[in-house]
């Protein structure tokens, strides 16, 4: 069973160093549940999720389900999800609940009830949130974070190109957005830095942005972690990382989601994905 009496960061760290330096999406769409020969329904989406819960769960350090292909299935699908969560966390997974949640006040904080009271249904290591209605925006989620030992990642520079036109974006004071939500990250993570941990408060940065980050003044030094999509079908290797990420690049967590689903739905397949991939991005970040 996952414990929570550590902070997120620290936790991370563990999970990493003890089971390699990746993070498996589960992300039921309609394609791989079909290239999985399983039907576009809730039973396929059960079998597809315990599946990849009872394959990975005990061998890599985080699961990633993406909230919105269980929400496409109403409360049943939330049932799936559910379980997938607490099934996850009691094999010994961080879960990292990939839901993107932005928004103000009271409605922030409902967000943050949902993935980060630790009484809840849903209650995950750590949750994606959207910063860009401002990162003071987030501070429920922060806040709740801290409380229950859990984690935030925040978008900061998405490999999506229509991100740029935000997160590229210059403030008044010169700085990129993408790189003022870098900044205050570092901030939320510095009484962890302080003890010599890493922080519990992330930014998601995509591996396949090249040199992007350093032409934007954006430091990724954020003495936090760092979430990288887009290794596999999005075309980024691990062997890309240090170009992305610099010194940083030991905090990278990468997040693989097709480039190891698509072995399934043999158990021993997926695992064999996964091992492969912790052990490539392992041999860059050392």
């Amino acid at each position: 069973m996952t414990d929570t009496a550590e902070p997120f960061g620290a936790r991370l760290r563990g999970a990493m160093d003890a089971r390699g330096p990746l993070c498996v999406g589960i992300d039921p769409h309609a394609s791989l549940l079909a290239d999985w020969g399983l039907g576009d329904d809730i039973a396929g989406l059960e079998r597809f999720t315990r599946t990849v819960v009872d394959a990975l769960a005990g061998k890599v350090a985080v699961l990633k389900p993406q909230s919105a292909f269980f929400e496409r299935f109403g409360s049943r699908g939330i049932a799936v999800l559910e379980r997938a969560v607490a099934d996850a966390r009691a094999a010994g997974a961080l879960v990292l609940m990939d839901a993107k949640r932005g928004d103000i006040g009271s409605t922030m904080a409902a967000y943050a009830s949902a993935y980060l009271d630790p009484a809840g249904p849903l209650f995950s290591d750590a949750v994606t949130v959207s910063p860009y209605l401002g990162f003071g925006s987030l501070r429920p989620a922060l806040e709740a974070a801290r409380a229950a030992g859990a984690g935030v990642f925040a978008l900061a520079l998405t490999s999506n190109p229509e991100g740029a036109e935000v997160q590229h974006a210059v403030r008044p004071d010169g700085t990129t957005v993408a790189a003022s939500v870098l900044t205050a990250l570092k901030a939320e993570n510095a009484a962890e830095a302080a003890e010599g941990r890493l922080g519990s408060y992330g930014a998601v940065v995509g591996a396949t942005l090249g040199g992007t980050a350093h032409r934007l003044g954006a430091d990724l030094a954020i003495d936090g972690p760092l979430l990288a999509p887009g290794i596999g079908a999005q075309g980024a290797t691990p062997a890309d990382l240090p170009a992305v990420f610099g010194a940083a690049v030991r905090n990278v967590l990468p997040s693989v989601s097709r480039g190891v689903l698509r072995h399934g739905p043999d158990a021993a397949s997926l695992v064999a994905a996964a091992s492969r991939m912790a052990d490539e991005v392992r041999a860059v970040a050392e």
